[in-house]
């Protein structure tokens, strides 16, 4: 522990020396191969501890869910560890049968739904309750959490996968000498999916939504905000769906989906421990050889046209006031894209950032204040998001314009030396906090070889960063920060809309 605080003080006290022989450290202990069917892997040699973490990066997120059916790339994560054709089944041959009789009676309720208003009652009381049989029959032949209990039987931890705009990601950690095991177990998940109780998962989803948007005055707040200022771009939707589209998806979309995007070449498996190079790329040919290589899927070809003007949001809740303003700003490649991130930390660094200094210490206006330099995602262009708590016997509205007050000033008077190197040094430590576990480390692996070509730009990002001037972030606050790329979005309670006066406020 001595060792690694010690190491830690150095980086930041060293910061271009020190990055420069970390990545060249990095660089001896690094082997990248892909196979042939265009599956890459990241293996990072650690043999601190005879455990290795696995990260498997799809490039695939909801920014692909295709029209009508979103929240589909999100299924894949509820379904994630539900088993293959040998693990999670009491009796495959039956269950198969089982579940092909689950999707004829998902076909008939599905056909009269379609007749909308010339459905018949009774007969769609009947379909849904022979839907409703048949999923409780397939159900029967399933091993509940048999896939999560096997993992964990071998000493598996940290298992979990999530969905975002960009990517779908699989992950946990097993002792090294389990190692054949995960290789076995990720292959089946590609090579032979099971889309077992996926209409549960998909009441699930369902249930997600409703109790952390519907019933979340922030979850509304948050779609509320997209919605309104991304008027094309995908990144509009929210991750987990459209609740009438999530309600209609089907085993098929979730198919054609896998055939689309889970090709060898959209996926980047990353693996970091107490792992042999050798071995990997042994078990990888084993294992992995024989999964089908596909054409790549096709790219997002929607781009968010300029905005023409401030958009304004205002969501009925009875919730205390919240407050969300965004300003629309470059995708990650963009040169400026560090200059974003020293911004977030000059506003929100903790008691030391502007936002807090100036609006929840000093004039108490606000319980919270805090950034997101990338909402919802940086792939494309994105926003740049500022988030306020009123306090008590404070409005919106005064919060709104203390925000611009800080902002103008930073058009103007350019950020003093010592807070600008006190955001670098919390980027730096922040980076090397990541670099601390195995888990951190395949997850930040695959992340930058996807998105940036090469896993070494989670290094020479820091270089990047060290680089942004006080003129670079006044330069991107005047260049961004102005009325015409801003959306704002507000609770308001249900008294407060109906008021005569607020068919003039924010809409």
């Amino acid at each position: 522990m001595q060792k690694r605080c010690f190491a830690v003080l150095l980086l930041l006290a060293l910061p271009s020396l020190a990055f420069g022989q970390l990545l060249a450290e990095f660089e001896k202990r690094v082997t990248e191969f892909t196979l042939p069917n265009g599956l890459h892997f990241i293996v990072l040699e650690r043999h601190e501890a005879p455990v290795v973490s696995f990260h498997t990066y799809v490039h695939v997120g909801s920014v692909d869910d295709p029209k009508g059916l979103t929240g589909l790339a999100h299924m894949f994560e509820h379904m994630a560890f539900k088993g293959t054709e040998t693990i999670g089944t009491k009796n495959w041959t039956a269950e198969r049968i089982a579940l092909e009789a689950v999707e004829k009676a998902e076909d008939e309720l599905e056909a009269e739904q379609a007749k909308g208003r010339r459905a018949e009652p009774a007969k769609l009381t009947q379909l849904e309750q022979q839907a409703k049989a048949a999923i409780e029959k397939a159900s029967t032949y399933v091993d509940p959490n048999a896939y999560p209990r096997l993992i964990e039987e071998n000493g598996g931890v940290g298992l979990n996968a999530s969905t975002e705009e960009d990517a779908t990601e699989y992950y946990y950690s097993l002792p090294s000498n389990r190692i054949e095991l995960w290789f076995l177990l990720e292959s089946q998940r590609f090579l032979h999916p099971v889309f077992r109780e996926f209409y549960r998962e998909r009441d699930v989803v369902r249930e997600e939504r409703r109790m952390r948007v519907e019933s979340d005055p922030q979850g509304l707040l948050f779609e509320g905000l997209l919605a309104a200022a991304f008027e094309a771009h995908p990144y509009r939707d929210p991750t987990a769906g459209w609740a009438s589209d999530i309600e209609h998806l089907r085993v098929e979309d979730a198919r054609r989906f896998f055939r689309e995007y889970y090709v060898p070449g959209n996926i980047t498996m990353a693996i970091a421990g107490d792992a042999s190079p050798a071995q990997a790329r042994q078990l990888a040919g084993k294992y992995f050889a024989a999964l089908p290589s596909g054409p790549p899927p096709l790219p997002i070809h929607t781009v968010e046209p300029p905005q023409q003007g401030a958009r304004r949001v205002a969501v009925e809740t009875p919730s205390q006031p919240l407050l969300a303003i965004v300003h629309k700003r470059p995708d990650q490649l963009s040169p400026d894209d560090p200059v974003f991130d020293v911004l977030a930390g000059i506003l929100d660094q903790g008691r030391t950032g502007l936002l807090y200094r100036e609006m929840v210490r000093g004039r108490k206006i606000a319980l919270a204040a805090t950034t997101d330099a990338t909402l919802p995602a940086g792939e494309y262009p994105n926003l740049f998001l500022i988030w306020v708590v009123p306090s008590q016997g404070h409005t919106v509205e005064e919060n709104e314009q203390a925000v611009y007050g800080i902002l103008d000033r930073l058009k103007h008077e350019p950020v003093d030396a010592e807070s600008l190197a006190r955001v670098k040094t919390r980027l730096r430590a922040s980076l090397i906090r990541q670099l601390d576990s195995n888990p951190g480390l395949a997850a930040q692996l695959a992340f930058y070889h996807v998105n940036y070509g090469t896993w070494k730009k989670l290094f020479t990002g820091l270089d990047d960063i060290d680089r942004v001037t006080a003129a670079d972030v006044q330069k991107v606050v005047n260049g961004h920060f102005v009325e015409g790329a801003r959306t704002v979005a507000r609770t308001v309670s249900p008294a407060a809309a109906a008021a005569p006066a607020s068919h003039g406020g924010a809409r």
